[in-house]
């Protein structure tokens, strides 16, 4: 690769790892060609970008990325490396939790998630299970809208009571 393409290269992962605030670093080392096309099937089909990548130009990438501290990534850059970019945080550990269930990889190396930073496949499961803007603002309206509906419910109900006694007591 001559250092034109290389500089191209690096350009295009910063621009990257700058528009992008969920990526995953994962090992999908010896997955045959027909996995790894069924790996990169599945990741079009959640919105996930998957590259494969040096880890010399992600490394070089990383550092000249000056908005956010990647440095406790950097670690994780051995052997082989693809990249999941991702528009909500846990969907890159979902696909990968999937996946696996019928394979052994790609295995977690790290994951910058939300402004923090996850290292090994053991956090893959806590991945997994953060939820995402959109399904907070739902959790916290059903929270909010729960006690109005038991006032108006209750309401409801005593009004329907009061209406039987008045009803009640005027027969007699």
């Amino acid at each position: 690769m001559k250092k034109e393409e290389k500089s191209q290269v690096i350009d295009s992962l910063v621009e990257q790892l700058a528009n992008n605030s969920h990526f995953y670093l994962t090992d999908v080392a010896s997955l045959t060609a027909a996995k790894t096309s069924a790996l990169r099937r599945m990741c079009f089909s959640k919105n996930i970008k998957m590259l494969v990548v040096k880890n010399s130009l992600l490394k070089l990438a990383m550092e000249r990325t000056t908005a956010k501290d990647y440095h406790p990534l950097l670690s994780s850059l051995k052997g082989s490396t693809a990249v999941m970019f991702s528009e909500v945080g846990s969907d890159p550990a979902k696909l990968i939790k999937e996946f696996r269930q019928k394979n052994d990889k790609p295995l977690l190396k790290s994951a910058f998630v939300e402004e923090c930073v996850y290292i090994g496949d053991s956090q893959l499961d806590v991945l997994a299970s953060i939820k995402s803007k959109n399904e907070m603002i739902g959790e916290i309206i059903g929270l909010l809208q729960s006690p109005a509906k038991n006032v108006i419910s209750a309401l409801k109900s005593s009004g329907g009571k009061l209406a039987g006694i008045v009803k009640t007591l005027s027969e007699k």
